[in-house]
């Protein structure tokens, strides 16, 4: 047992927290636009976002890191050079780092996306495709 008395101020009094949950389909109703990812929370130097997509994005890779897809909702393939991963509401796939990759969204699809804070939605690739980083809701 302890005999440390505890501070009382406690490091998420310092950060300013008030302790709020975070609710996904809430968030999901703050925007409408598609392959603009908004970061809903950090841990340590990584971002979670909430994406809604449909349609073809391009290919690209993500030379420094490792892309984390859970799908929350929909159906989503992810193409690879040579071949693919299909998920569905409940499932996640983590895309290695340097692997070029094309996701697909026929309808619809709500992901939560788990990267490095500063990570582009398409890598070096860039063009029309590419959202505007740390937009947060």
């Amino acid at each position: 047992m302890s005999t440390h008395p505890r501070s009382p101020t406690t490091p998420a009094a310092i950060r300013g927290n008030t302790y709020q949950r975070i609710n996904f389909a809430e968030k999901f109703s703050l925007f409408s636009e598609q392959w603009a990812p908004k970061v809903i929370a950090e841990m340590n130097d990584y971002q979670f976002k909430l994406v809604k997509i449909q349609g073809d994005f391009i290919w690209h890779d993500h030379v420094d890191t490792d892309e984390t897809f859970i799908v929350l909702d929909g159906r989503l393939r992810i193409d690879f050079r040579d071949g693919h991963v299909q998920l569905g509401a409940g499932e996640m796939f983590v895309v290695p780092k340097g692997v070029e990759h094309k996701p697909f969204a026929e309808g619809e699809v709500r992901l939560l996306l788990i990267e490095p804070r500063g990570v582009l939605n398409t890598g070096d690739e860039g063009g029309a495709r590419t959202a505007i980083n740390d937009v947060r809701i």
